[in-house]
């Protein structure tokens, strides 16, 4: 999550409707539910074999473990890449020259069983600062909520939240890690393998390019253990649903072009699409997990009663390692006049939560309505984007492109 600095502001004093936040936990707990066959409990209450994809074999970088397909390692070639250099650790060479940045670029081969229990503990939260100088509300933003205190999601997350899980990437800085959603595929009911997340999670915009390794783990940790519970584990504990790389991206061309370790122009369009496989196993993410729906209508922050932001925080005080969310009522954030408001609420989530889905209910059914995008630097609030016209045509042309993969 990037953090935006700014001087402390009057707090709004409000009051949340519990009936309505009541209301969204239990609908996303009701609308997450997996479907029959796909994510039944065994016993114990764990997920049952059947829904378990969890990684296995492949090596952790070498080109035993990697199979690029044809179309990939043709756009490597274009860009003057070596197939098997990059096979064999090629992708960790982050020179400007040889980073894809292009919408058209995006290439992400299997790795198969490169995000193992301890590399997926290691990853760090995409934290990125913007100054206060480049906040400027031009007195459009509403006045700063007051903190609202992540709480816990309930355990198995499988059983309450189960379709939002972690994004994993590399980047120059290593591995990553921020939040993401499964949501529904209009053209492909039912089968949808589309993963909601924050555009600086997939992409790192006008200085960079496209991250590698870019996969997804639904209800990661899915009992919520402490790393002490978790030294050891096996990919079935960590990751009970296996992971699942994306095999396409898409993010706005306004990220791409104008989003900044400052934030820049593209924060208002921070959000991203991935098409995902898994890494074994034939049935799509929304058979195994369930799915949302996505919400394009924008609707105003003071027309809406609600909203709430789950995801995996993992900057201090909190590990990575559990699921929370936070609920409240939206206000307004403006980055400059020229640009869209943004969603704010208040929310006591760090770094790693970015990309995590934002909820309302719409007549009695949970939709997803925004991303976490940007906070500040002292985690009293999060913003995310409006999902408007340019959402929806990426959203559509992911679905009509590549949702029947």
């Amino acid at each position: 999550m990037r953090s935006i600095r700014t001087s402390p502001t009057p707090r709004r004093g409000r009051r949340r409707t519990a009936v309505a936040a009541t209301g969204l936990v239990a609908a996303l707990a009701l609308t997450a539910t997996a479907c029959d066959g796909s994510g039944k409990d065994d016993a114990s209450g764990r997920p049952g074999a059947s829904a378990s994809q969890a990684a296995t074999g492949g090596g952790s970088g070498g080109s035993g473990g990697v199979h690029v397909p044809a179309d990939i390692a043709g756009r490597l070639k274009a860009h003057g890449i070596d197939v098997d250099q990059w096979t064999s650790g090629g992708w960790k060479n982050w020179d400007k020259d040889k980073w894809l940045s292009s919408a058209e670029d995006f290439v992400n081969p299997v790795i198969k069983g490169l995000w193992k229990p301890e590399r997926m503990k290691s990853a760090k939260e995409a934290n990125k600062t913007v100054t206060k100088d480049a906040a400027a509300d031009q007195g459009v933003s509403d006045p700063a909520p007051r903190p609202v205190r992540a709480q816990a999601e309930k355990t198995p997350y499988h059983r309450h939240a189960a379709p939002v899980g972690k994004v994993f990437f590399d980047s120059p800085e290593g591995p990553m890690v921020c939040s993401g959603t499964v949501v529904k595929d209009v053209n492909h009911p039912g089968k949808s393998n589309l993963v909601w997340t924050a555009g600086h999670c997939v992409h790192a915009g006008q200085a960079g390019g496209w991250y590698r390794n870019i996969a997804f783990v639904p209800s990661y940790n899915d009992y919520g253990k402490s790393a002490s519970q978790l030294s050891g584990a096996t990919s079935a504990e960590v990751a009970p649903f296996g992971a699942w790389w994306a095999d396409w991206a898409s993010t706005s061309n306004q990220w791409i072009q104008g989003g900044a370790e400052t934030g820049g122009a593209g924060a208002p369009y921070d959000y991203a699409v991935l098409h995902v496989k898994p890494e074994s196993g034939s049935k799509s993410l929304e058979e195994t997990v369930g799915a949302l729906d996505v919400d394009f209508s924008a609707p105003q922050a003071n027309q809406v009663t609600t909203m709430g932001a789950w995801g995996y925080p993992a900057a201090p005080p909190y590990d990575g390692l559990k699921m929370f969310r936070c609920l409240d009522r939206p206000g307004r954030l403006s980055l400059s006049p020229a640009l869209p408001a943004m969603y704010r609420i208040g929310c006591t989530m760090t770094g790693g939560s970015s990309g995590g889905g934002w909820f309302r209910v719409v007549g009695g059914k949970t939709e997803l309505v925004s991303n976490t995008s940007i906070g500040p630097s002292d985690n009293t609030w999060l913003a995310g984007p409006q999902l408007g016209p340019v959402a929806e045509a990426l959203y559509q042309n992911m679905s009509r492109t590549y949702g029947g993969r």
